[in-house]
């Protein structure tokens, strides 16, 4: 199980391991037009749905999300997470943002910080992400991050396309 609990800082952000006390955030994120459209509804639409969530988050082994907040008002933002997927041979990089904090480079900064301090830490050789095909900024995101086109996988009857990023 991986288990963060160190900060990890960048210049505009904060990323800390997701806990019970954000469930109002996980609440907006996860009902978000994005999050619906590419990740798929998790039936959270509740306060007390949303607590469970995250400790679901917190108690499944080789998953963790951060929660990226600003850091001149400890705003949270998004979300990055790091998992390892039973149909993946490596560790998956996941991203979502709010709506009004999209297009501002803050996931860039959130995923670079993530993918800085587990190539340092975890000395990972390759990291994975899915998505869907048709979520092009999430694409232009990953490839501006150094990701590459690998695959394709079927997964619950969805074609996710695979990108890949070898570590140096």
């Amino acid at each position: 199980m991986i288990n963060i609990t160190t900060p990890i800082t960048t210049s505009r952000l904060v990323l800390q391991p997701i806990a019970v006390d954000d469930y109002a955030f996980v609440l907006q994120l996860v009902n978000s037009d994005g999050w619906i459209q590419f990740i798929g509804d998790r039936n959270v639409h509740s306060e007390e749905a949303a607590k469970a969530y995250i400790r679901k988050i917190q108690q499944t082994p080789n998953l963790i999300y951060w929660v990226a907040r600003l850091n001149d008002n400890q705003t949270p933002v998004g979300i990055i997470s790091y998992m390892k997927r039973v149909y993946l041979d490596n560790y998956d990089l996941g991203f979502a943002f709010l709506p009004e904090f999209q297009q501002q480079g803050l996931a860039f900064e959130a995923a670079r910080g993530i993918l800085n301090f587990v190539t340092n830490n975890m000395h990972e050789k390759i990291i994975l992400a899915t998505l869907l095909p048709e979520n092009v900024k999430s694409i232009k995101l990953l490839e501006k991050l150094g990701f590459q086109f690998s695959a394709t996988v079927d997964v619950e009857k969805e074609c996710l396309h695979i990108y890949q990023l070898n570590v140096t």
